[in-house]
Protein backbone atom coordinates (compact mmCIF):
# COMPACT_ATOMS: atom_id res chain seq x y z
CA UNK A 1 0.00 0.00 0.00
CA UNK A 2 1.49 3.38 -0.97
CA UNK A 3 1.74 6.41 1.30
CA UNK A 4 -1.22 8.12 -0.33
CA UNK A 5 -3.48 5.21 0.50
CA UNK A 6 -2.13 4.98 4.04
CA UNK A 7 -2.88 8.65 4.65
CA UNK A 8 -6.41 8.18 3.37
CA UNK A 9 -6.97 5.10 5.52
CA UNK A 10 -8.66 6.05 8.81
CA UNK A 11 -8.41 3.79 11.80
CA UNK A 12 -10.38 4.89 14.77
CA UNK A 13 -12.92 4.25 17.36
CA UNK A 14 -15.77 6.39 18.52
CA UNK A 15 -16.21 5.76 22.23
CA UNK A 16 -19.63 7.10 23.04
CA UNK A 17 -21.43 6.91 26.34
CA UNK A 18 -21.92 10.59 26.75
CA UNK A 19 -18.33 10.59 27.98
CA UNK A 20 -15.76 10.61 25.18
CA UNK A 21 -15.03 10.86 21.49
CA UNK A 22 -11.66 9.78 20.17
CA UNK A 23 -10.64 9.59 16.54
CA UNK A 24 -7.27 8.24 15.44
CA UNK A 25 -5.88 8.79 11.98
CA UNK A 26 -3.00 6.88 10.42
CA UNK A 27 -0.20 9.24 9.42
CA UNK A 28 2.22 8.65 6.57
CA UNK A 29 4.65 7.12 9.08
CA UNK A 30 2.07 4.76 10.46
CA UNK A 31 1.73 6.63 13.77
CA UNK A 32 -1.62 7.11 15.50
CA UNK A 33 -2.55 10.76 15.61
CA UNK A 34 -5.18 11.94 18.09
CA UNK A 35 -7.48 14.40 16.37
CA UNK A 36 -10.13 14.84 19.06
CA UNK A 37 -9.77 15.66 22.72
CA UNK A 38 -11.74 13.54 25.18
CA UNK A 39 -13.92 13.66 28.27
CA UNK A 40 -14.54 10.78 30.67
CA UNK A 41 -17.21 10.72 33.37
CA UNK A 42 -16.96 8.52 36.48
CA UNK A 43 -18.25 8.25 40.04
CA UNK A 44 -15.75 9.82 42.44
CA UNK A 45 -17.47 8.73 45.64
CA UNK A 46 -20.47 9.69 47.70
CA UNK A 47 -21.49 12.37 50.18
CA UNK A 48 -22.30 11.52 53.82
CA UNK A 49 -26.00 11.52 52.86
CA UNK A 50 -25.35 8.92 50.16
CA UNK A 51 -25.49 11.30 47.17
CA UNK A 52 -23.15 10.15 44.41
CA UNK A 53 -20.45 12.57 43.26
CA UNK A 54 -19.18 12.56 39.68
CA UNK A 55 -15.70 13.37 38.46
CA UNK A 56 -14.85 14.32 34.88
CA UNK A 57 -11.49 13.91 33.15
CA UNK A 58 -10.69 16.27 30.26
CA UNK A 59 -7.69 15.56 28.03
CA UNK A 60 -6.22 17.02 24.88
CA UNK A 61 -3.62 15.92 22.36
CA UNK A 62 -0.99 18.19 23.91
CA UNK A 63 -0.62 15.93 26.94
CA UNK A 64 -2.83 17.95 29.29
CA UNK A 65 -5.26 16.27 31.66
CA UNK A 66 -7.69 18.11 33.96
CA UNK A 67 -9.90 16.34 36.50
CA UNK A 68 -12.89 18.26 37.88
CA UNK A 69 -15.59 17.16 40.30
CA UNK A 70 -19.12 18.09 41.29
CA UNK A 71 -18.04 18.56 44.89
CA UNK A 72 -17.07 22.21 45.22
CA UNK A 73 -16.73 22.54 41.41
CA UNK A 74 -13.13 21.67 42.25
CA UNK A 75 -10.17 21.23 39.92
CA UNK A 76 -8.87 17.99 41.45
CA UNK A 77 -5.71 17.82 39.36
CA UNK A 78 -4.01 19.39 36.36
CA UNK A 79 -1.32 17.42 34.54
CA UNK A 80 1.04 19.00 32.01
CA UNK A 81 4.39 18.06 30.41
CA UNK A 82 7.71 19.74 31.12
CA UNK A 83 10.32 20.72 28.50
CA UNK A 84 11.42 17.09 28.13
CA UNK A 85 7.85 15.79 27.86
CA UNK A 86 7.61 14.46 31.42
CA UNK A 87 4.03 14.81 32.66
CA UNK A 88 3.20 15.68 36.28
CA UNK A 89 0.30 16.97 38.37
CA UNK A 90 0.84 20.66 39.14
CA UNK A 91 -1.71 21.16 41.92
CA UNK A 92 -2.06 20.49 45.64
CA UNK A 93 -5.08 18.49 46.71
CA UNK A 94 -6.20 15.00 47.71
CA UNK A 95 -6.63 11.55 46.19
CA UNK A 96 -10.06 10.54 47.52
CA UNK A 97 -13.38 12.35 47.85
CA UNK A 98 -13.45 11.61 51.59
CA UNK A 99 -10.30 13.71 51.97
CA UNK A 100 -11.70 16.54 49.86
CA UNK A 101 -14.69 16.73 52.22
CA UNK A 102 -12.27 18.02 54.88
CA UNK A 103 -10.52 20.48 52.53
CA UNK A 104 -9.78 23.44 54.82
CA UNK A 105 -7.26 25.10 52.50
CA UNK A 106 -9.67 25.67 49.56
CA UNK A 107 -7.45 23.55 47.28
CA UNK A 108 -8.80 23.77 43.71
CA UNK A 109 -12.19 25.06 44.79
CA UNK A 110 -14.74 27.40 43.28
CA UNK A 111 -14.99 29.91 46.11
CA UNK A 112 -18.13 31.97 46.79
CA UNK A 113 -20.32 33.78 47.27
CA UNK A 114 -17.55 36.19 48.06
CA UNK A 115 -13.95 35.12 47.56
CA UNK A 116 -11.30 36.82 49.70
CA UNK A 117 -12.08 38.87 52.82
CA UNK A 118 -14.90 41.11 54.06
CA UNK A 119 -14.08 43.28 57.07
CA UNK A 120 -15.81 42.22 60.32
CA UNK A 121 -18.10 39.94 58.29
CA UNK A 122 -20.44 42.88 57.73
CA UNK A 123 -21.51 45.24 54.97
CA UNK A 124 -24.47 47.46 54.10
CA UNK A 125 -26.48 46.86 50.94
CA UNK A 126 -29.24 49.30 49.94
CA UNK A 127 -29.41 50.57 53.53
CA UNK A 128 -29.64 47.14 55.14
CA UNK A 129 -26.79 45.73 57.23
CA UNK A 130 -25.80 42.19 56.27
CA UNK A 131 -24.02 40.02 58.84
CA UNK A 132 -21.89 37.04 57.84
CA UNK A 133 -19.93 34.42 59.74
CA UNK A 134 -16.41 35.53 60.72
CA UNK A 135 -14.36 32.44 59.90
CA UNK A 136 -10.88 33.96 59.68
CA UNK A 137 -8.84 36.27 61.92
CA UNK A 138 -5.39 37.22 60.62
CA UNK A 139 -3.58 39.42 63.10
CA UNK A 140 -6.36 38.62 65.57
CA UNK A 141 -8.86 40.70 63.57
CA UNK A 142 -11.94 38.69 62.48
CA UNK A 143 -13.31 38.77 58.95
CA UNK A 144 -15.48 36.74 56.58
CA UNK A 145 -13.33 34.66 54.23
CA UNK A 146 -14.16 32.81 51.00
CA UNK A 147 -17.91 32.58 51.42
CA UNK A 148 -18.16 31.61 55.08
CA UNK A 149 -18.35 28.38 57.06
CA UNK A 150 -19.75 26.43 54.11
CA UNK A 151 -18.92 28.27 50.93
CA UNK A 152 -19.38 27.11 47.36
CA UNK A 153 -16.22 24.98 47.53
CA UNK A 154 -17.95 22.78 50.15
CA UNK A 155 -21.31 22.10 48.47
CA UNK A 156 -22.40 19.57 45.87
CA UNK A 157 -22.92 21.01 42.41
CA UNK A 158 -24.65 19.30 39.48
CA UNK A 159 -22.31 18.48 36.61
CA UNK A 160 -22.89 17.58 32.98
CA UNK A 161 -21.01 17.45 29.70
CA UNK A 162 -21.60 20.45 27.43
CA UNK A 163 -20.13 21.00 24.00
CA UNK A 164 -16.75 19.55 23.11
CA UNK A 165 -14.41 18.87 26.04
CA UNK A 166 -16.38 21.03 28.47
CA UNK A 167 -18.12 20.34 31.77
CA UNK A 168 -20.76 22.60 33.31
CA UNK A 169 -21.51 22.68 37.03
CA UNK A 170 -24.64 24.38 38.36
CA UNK A 171 -25.72 25.34 41.88
CA UNK A 172 -28.60 27.25 43.44
CA UNK A 173 -27.53 29.24 46.49
CA UNK A 174 -30.71 30.00 48.37
CA UNK A 175 -31.62 33.34 49.91
CA UNK A 176 -29.90 33.67 53.29
CA UNK A 177 -27.27 30.99 52.69
CA UNK A 178 -24.26 32.00 54.80
CA UNK A 179 -26.08 35.31 55.39
CA UNK A 180 -26.08 36.49 51.77
CA UNK A 181 -29.36 37.84 50.33
CA UNK A 182 -31.07 36.63 47.16
CA UNK A 183 -31.55 33.29 45.45
CA UNK A 184 -28.41 33.01 43.32
CA UNK A 185 -28.25 30.70 40.30
CA UNK A 186 -24.61 29.89 39.48
CA UNK A 187 -22.92 28.03 36.64
CA UNK A 188 -19.23 27.18 36.33
CA UNK A 189 -17.80 25.68 33.15
CA UNK A 190 -14.40 24.05 32.76
CA UNK A 191 -13.14 23.50 29.21
CA UNK A 192 -9.84 22.31 27.77
CA UNK A 193 -8.85 23.14 24.21
CA UNK A 194 -6.13 22.22 21.72
CA UNK A 195 -4.26 25.46 22.46
CA UNK A 196 -3.44 23.97 25.89
CA UNK A 197 -5.83 26.35 27.62
CA UNK A 198 -7.94 25.40 30.61
CA UNK A 199 -10.83 27.85 30.89
CA UNK A 200 -12.83 28.38 34.09
CA UNK A 201 -15.90 30.49 33.43
CA UNK A 202 -18.50 31.50 36.03
CA UNK A 203 -21.88 33.12 35.45
CA UNK A 204 -24.64 33.97 37.91
CA UNK A 205 -28.03 35.66 38.22
CA UNK A 206 -30.01 36.69 41.28
CA UNK A 207 -33.61 37.50 42.22
CA UNK A 208 -32.59 40.14 44.79
CA UNK A 209 -29.61 42.50 45.19
CA UNK A 210 -26.55 40.68 46.52
CA UNK A 211 -22.74 40.84 46.39
CA UNK A 212 -20.66 38.38 44.43
CA UNK A 213 -16.99 37.61 43.86
CA UNK A 214 -16.53 34.06 42.57
CA UNK A 215 -12.93 32.88 42.65
CA UNK A 216 -11.01 29.86 41.35
CA UNK A 217 -8.57 28.77 44.07
CA UNK A 218 -6.06 26.21 42.78
CA UNK A 219 -2.64 25.86 44.42
CA UNK A 220 0.14 25.59 41.82
CA UNK A 221 3.62 24.11 41.84
CA UNK A 222 4.90 23.95 38.27
CA UNK A 223 7.89 21.80 39.20
CA UNK A 224 5.58 18.83 39.60
CA UNK A 225 7.27 18.08 42.94
CA UNK A 226 4.79 18.92 45.72
CA UNK A 227 7.55 18.82 48.35
CA UNK A 228 9.58 21.54 46.65
CA UNK A 229 9.12 25.21 47.50
CA UNK A 230 7.86 27.62 44.85
CA UNK A 231 10.23 30.42 45.87
CA UNK A 232 12.39 29.78 42.77
CA UNK A 233 9.41 30.19 40.43
CA UNK A 234 9.53 33.30 38.25
CA UNK A 235 6.44 35.49 38.36
CA UNK A 236 5.19 38.34 36.18
CA UNK A 237 2.08 40.35 37.12
CA UNK A 238 0.46 42.80 34.71
CA UNK A 239 -0.04 45.37 37.47
CA UNK A 240 1.46 48.74 38.39
CA UNK A 241 -0.47 48.96 41.69
CA UNK A 242 -1.46 46.72 44.58
CA UNK A 243 -3.84 47.02 47.53
CA UNK A 244 -2.06 47.61 50.85
CA UNK A 245 -3.78 46.09 53.87
CA UNK A 246 -3.92 46.48 57.61
CA UNK A 247 -2.58 43.75 59.87
CA UNK A 248 -5.91 41.91 59.42
CA UNK A 249 -5.22 41.72 55.65
CA UNK A 250 -8.15 44.03 54.88
CA UNK A 251 -7.38 46.61 52.15
CA UNK A 252 -6.93 50.15 53.44
CA UNK A 253 -8.57 51.59 50.31
CA UNK A 254 -5.30 52.87 48.86
CA UNK A 255 -4.02 51.82 45.43
CA UNK A 256 -0.26 51.89 45.98
CA UNK A 257 2.35 51.87 43.20
CA UNK A 258 4.55 48.78 43.07
CA UNK A 259 7.56 50.65 41.64
CA UNK A 260 10.58 50.48 43.92
CA UNK A 261 9.00 47.91 46.26
CA UNK A 262 9.11 44.10 46.65
CA UNK A 263 5.56 44.13 45.22
CA UNK A 264 6.86 44.95 41.73
CA UNK A 265 6.41 41.96 39.40
CA UNK A 266 6.00 44.01 36.23
CA UNK A 267 9.13 42.22 34.99
CA UNK A 268 9.85 38.50 35.51
CA UNK A 269 11.03 38.15 39.11
CA UNK A 270 12.09 35.23 41.31
CA UNK A 271 9.39 35.00 43.99
CA UNK A 272 11.68 34.36 46.95
CA UNK A 273 14.38 36.93 46.36
CA UNK A 274 12.67 39.79 48.28
CA UNK A 275 10.63 37.90 50.88
CA UNK A 276 12.90 38.94 53.75
CA UNK A 277 13.17 42.59 52.77
CA UNK A 278 11.38 43.87 55.87
CA UNK A 279 8.68 45.52 53.74
CA UNK A 280 5.58 46.19 55.86
CA UNK A 281 3.08 44.52 53.50
CA UNK A 282 5.12 41.30 53.58
CA UNK A 283 5.52 41.50 57.34
CA UNK A 284 1.78 41.81 57.88
CA UNK A 285 0.94 38.85 55.65
CA UNK A 286 3.91 36.63 56.45
CA UNK A 287 4.82 36.82 52.77
CA UNK A 288 2.83 37.51 49.63
CA UNK A 289 -0.96 37.49 50.14
CA UNK A 290 -2.27 40.60 48.39
CA UNK A 291 -4.43 41.77 45.52
CA UNK A 292 -2.74 43.43 42.56
CA UNK A 293 -4.71 45.89 40.44
CA UNK A 294 -4.47 44.68 36.84
CA UNK A 295 -3.81 47.11 34.03
CA UNK A 296 -7.09 47.77 32.30
CA UNK A 297 -7.76 45.88 29.10
CA UNK A 298 -10.71 45.27 26.86
CA UNK A 299 -12.42 41.94 27.44
CA UNK A 300 -10.07 39.09 28.32
CA UNK A 301 -6.62 40.48 29.09
CA UNK A 302 -3.24 39.19 30.28
CA UNK A 303 -2.91 38.97 34.07
CA UNK A 304 0.10 36.86 35.04
CA UNK A 305 2.85 34.54 33.90
CA UNK A 306 4.44 31.89 36.14
CA UNK A 307 7.48 29.79 35.21
CA UNK A 308 9.45 27.04 36.90
CA UNK A 309 12.97 27.52 35.49
CA UNK A 310 14.05 23.93 36.10
CA UNK A 311 11.20 22.09 34.38
CA UNK A 312 10.49 24.89 31.92
CA UNK A 313 6.77 24.63 32.65
CA UNK A 314 5.06 27.98 32.17
CA UNK A 315 1.49 29.06 32.93
CA UNK A 316 -0.11 32.26 31.67
CA UNK A 317 -3.35 33.63 33.10
CA UNK A 318 -5.90 35.77 31.27
CA UNK A 319 -9.09 37.24 32.74
CA UNK A 320 -11.81 39.88 32.53
CA UNK A 321 -11.49 40.76 36.23
CA UNK A 322 -9.89 43.91 37.74
CA UNK A 323 -7.52 42.21 40.20
CA UNK A 324 -5.45 39.13 40.90
CA UNK A 325 -4.61 37.78 44.34
CA UNK A 326 -1.13 36.30 44.64
CA UNK A 327 -0.85 34.06 47.70
CA UNK A 328 2.52 32.43 48.31
CA UNK A 329 1.43 29.48 50.45
CA UNK A 330 2.44 31.22 53.68
CA UNK A 331 -0.01 29.25 55.84
CA UNK A 332 0.98 25.82 54.58
CA UNK A 333 2.87 24.24 57.47
CA UNK A 334 3.19 20.52 56.82
CA UNK A 335 0.18 19.55 58.92
CA UNK A 336 -1.97 18.77 55.86
CA UNK A 337 -1.23 15.52 54.04
CA UNK A 338 -2.36 15.53 50.42
CA UNK A 339 -1.98 13.43 47.30
CA UNK A 340 0.07 10.26 47.83
CA UNK A 341 0.38 11.20 51.51
CA UNK A 342 2.71 14.16 50.86
CA UNK A 343 2.76 16.68 53.72
CA UNK A 344 2.31 20.10 52.16
CA UNK A 345 5.08 22.19 53.69
CA UNK A 346 5.55 25.96 53.87
CA UNK A 347 5.34 27.68 50.46
CA UNK A 348 5.20 24.48 48.43
CA UNK A 349 2.44 25.95 46.26
CA UNK A 350 0.96 29.33 45.36
CA UNK A 351 -2.39 30.74 44.27
CA UNK A 352 -3.12 33.22 41.49
CA UNK A 353 -6.79 34.14 41.83
CA UNK A 354 -8.43 36.56 39.42
CA UNK A 355 -11.16 38.48 41.23
CA UNK A 356 -12.91 41.66 42.21
CA UNK A 357 -11.31 43.75 44.95
CA UNK A 358 -11.31 42.28 48.49
CA UNK A 359 -13.68 43.98 50.96
CA UNK A 360 -15.30 45.84 48.06
CA UNK A 361 -18.78 45.69 49.73
CA UNK A 362 -17.36 48.13 52.31
CA UNK A 363 -15.26 50.32 50.00
CA UNK A 364 -17.25 52.62 47.68
CA UNK A 365 -14.10 53.62 45.75
CA UNK A 366 -13.55 50.00 44.65
CA UNK A 367 -15.31 48.39 41.65
CA UNK A 368 -18.76 47.41 42.85
CA UNK A 369 -19.45 43.74 43.66
CA UNK A 370 -23.23 44.26 43.70
CA UNK A 371 -25.31 42.05 41.42
CA UNK A 372 -28.93 43.00 40.85
CA UNK A 373 -31.93 41.22 39.29
CA UNK A 374 -31.76 41.38 35.50
CA UNK A 375 -27.95 41.48 35.49
CA UNK A 376 -25.57 38.60 34.78
CA UNK A 377 -22.28 38.17 36.60
CA UNK A 378 -19.54 36.84 34.32
CA UNK A 379 -16.00 35.86 35.29
CA UNK A 380 -13.58 34.24 32.86
CA UNK A 381 -10.18 32.86 33.85
CA UNK A 382 -7.90 31.13 31.34
CA UNK A 383 -4.81 29.10 32.26
CA UNK A 384 -2.50 28.52 29.28
CA UNK A 385 0.27 25.94 29.66
CA UNK A 386 3.50 25.41 27.74
CA UNK A 387 7.13 24.49 28.38
CA UNK A 388 10.24 26.48 27.49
Amino acid sequence: MNKKNIIKKMIGAAIIGGFALVVAIMSSKGQRVMTKNTVKEEIFGQMPDGSKVKIFTLTNTGGLKARVTEYGAILVSMEAPDKSGKVADLTHGYDALEEWLNNSSYFGGTVGRFGNRIKDGKFTLDGKEITLATNNAPGGIPCALHGGLKGFDKVLWSGKLVGENSVEFSYLSKDGEEGYPGNLSVKVTYSLNEDNELKWEATATTDAPTVLNLVHHSYWNLSGNPAQQINNHILTLNADHYLPTNIGLIPTGELAPVAGTPMDFTNPTVIGERLNSGFQALEYAGGYDHAWVLKKGNGIHFAARLKDPESGRTMEIFTNQPAIQFYGGNFLDGTVSGKSGVAYAHRTALCLETEGFPDSPNQPSFPTPVLRPGETYQHTMIHKFYAE
